[in-house]
């Protein structure tokens, strides 16, 4: 095992990682930047390093400033967690040539797997299903009406390099293709550093169910099952499931998912942790989207339904350990859920809410996990993610587990900003979600049925909705949120 590992990243699942490190008696080392000098990641690490200003391009994008803390301070690897530098395949190539263990996928894996063309091909070439669409990059308007009317309106265009929604447009006819190209392209180059996008048929009512894998360097590679992670907003997860509902009805698909899942890796070269990506239709079709080369941000309801902890599985992974288990040897036992608790202002369409945290308390009892990375009278920085926390829960069912979180939920205060605590609380009441009849345009259907619009209001939406067919693709953009606020019988209202 590592005596010093480098945690390249900052809140929470520095934090988390952090306590893995301490479990298994590693020495960790933070980074932070002027704006996490006192976060909760510095205060439990054993070393800290100042990488620079708040802005991440000057602090935990910096390759050098990372890797050369490491090595001065004689950390065998480097953690990336998730987002920054989690995949980014120069990034696993440096470490290694500074001889520090980037711990994570081999870095060939990650560039097969990191662009969504490329990812698509290998998945194509693997046999696992893919949505119809193109292989290769699209740029000309005369290329894209072809293939837009060979697959059938309505596309998708999305950017290659990327994901959470940015560098993609629907596209529901031809008069509208020309100008979402453009703007596609536009986008996916200031998001990603690359223009090339690529077009795929749209899957209407789609669920977002993606696969869990993790495998050593020795060959062994297994998948642990399903998250459901249909609870959306735009194209960002919100509340993540294990197992699926629908999956746990048919259990047939974790198998037949997890063999598609498991050939796509294979044909990457790939080990460490990793989450397969999927998209199913209304009979229960299911497409491979694509392979995250990294630790999920909701791996956590895999680790409380499977009782194995990922974070310690990737250590001994990169430290050449092999897998202490098969696929065979893989159960899963109750329900969990997690919430994403963002510092974020529903009633204002859900910008965020930086500031001071004045008081804070957090949940406790049976069955609950909290993966923060704050503490009272911190300040949260709005120069990143609004991420202040993850709450999950396990029960021995998913009906159980939702009346726990809904416990929860009432135990969490958060005061000093706005959080989307409250919005959890009435969405996990509604019938249909507690029905499990999800899909990545829930959350925007639950909010036109909570808002109680007039006539006018709700012939409006309905129209929008029909033209559009949302929700779509692996995830339905709500449209520009009204604004909503509780009242005090906490009734979410227009």
């Amino acid at each position: 095992m590592f005596d010093k590992v480098l945690v390249a990243n900052r809140g929470e699942i520095a934090v988390r990682v952090i306590r893995g490190l301490r479990e298994l008696g590693v020495r960790s080392v933070a980074v932070y930047s002027d704006a996490d000098r006192d976060s909760l990641a510095v205060r439990m690490a054993d070393e800290a390093v100042h990488l620079g200003a708040a802005p991440s391009f000057d602090s935990y994008l910096r390759m050098d400033k990372i890797i050369a803390a490491a090595v001065r301070l004689g950390a065998q690897g480097i953690h990336p967690g998730y987002g920054f530098l989690s995949e980014n395949a120069d990034f696993a190539d440096a470490c290694t040539a500074a001889g520090v263990k980037f711990i994570g996928p081999p870095a060939d894996a990650i560039r097969k797997l990191g662009s969504k063309t490329s990812a698509r091909r290998l998945a194509i070439a693997a046999g696992a299903p893919v949505v119809p669409g193109t292989e290769d990059a699209v740029t000309d308007i005369n290329e894209a009406r072809r293939i837009a009317h060979e697959i059938g309106f309505p596309v998708l265009i999305k950017a290659a390099a990327g994901g959470g929604g940015k560098g993609m447009r629907r596209v529901n006819s031809e008069e509208a293709l020309e100008a979402a190209l453009r703007e596609a392209a536009s986008e996916a180059e200031r998001s990603f550093k690359s223009s090339d996008v690529y077009i795929e048929k749209v899957v209407v009512e789609p669920r977002h169910i993606e696969i869990q894998l993790i495998g050593d360097e020795h060959g062994t590679l297994v998948h642990l099952g399903e998250r459901e992670c249909s609870v959306q907003r735009r194209h960002q997860k919100v509340i993540e499931e294990c197992p699926s509902p629908l999956v746990a009805a048919h259990p047939e698909m974790r198998a037949a998912m997890g063999e598609a899942a498991l050939r796509v890796a294979r044909a990457s070269g790939y080990y460490n942790a990793g989450t397969a990506e999927f998209l199913v239709d209304a009979k229960r079709n299911f497409y491979f989207l694509e392979m995250n080369t990294r630790l999920q941000v909701e791996h956590p309801v895999t680790e409380l339904v499977t009782s194995l902890d990922l974070v310690h599985l990737q250590l001994q992974i990169a430290c050449g350990e092999r897998l202490p288990f098969k696929q065979e040897d893989v159960t899963w036992r109750g329900s969990a859920i997690e919430a994403r608790i963002y510092a974020e202002d529903p009633a204002n369409d859900y910008l965020p809410s930086p500031g001071k945290i004045s008081q804070l308390a957090f949940p406790s009892g049976p069955g609950i996990r909290l993966d923060s990375g704050i503490h009272e009278g911190c300040t949260v920085p709005m120069e990143y993610d609004p991420l202040l926390a993850k709450l999950s829960v396990w029960a021995g069912s998913r009906e159980v587990a939702i009346e726990r979180m809904q416990r929860a939920l009432g135990e969490c205060t958060v005061m000093g900003i706005r959080t989307n605590i409250e919005f959890f609380k009435h969405m996990l009441r509604d019938e249909k979600f507690r029905a499990g009849a999800l899909h990545t345009g829930f959350l925007e259907m639950f909010q036109w049925r909570e808002s109680k619009p007039d006539d006018a209001a709700l012939a409006a939406a309905v129209a929008a909705a029909l033209q559009r067919k949302v929700p779509v693709a692996e995830s339905s953009a709500a449209p520009a949120q009204s604004n909503w606020k509780a009242d005090g019988r906490k009734r979410w209202m227009r």
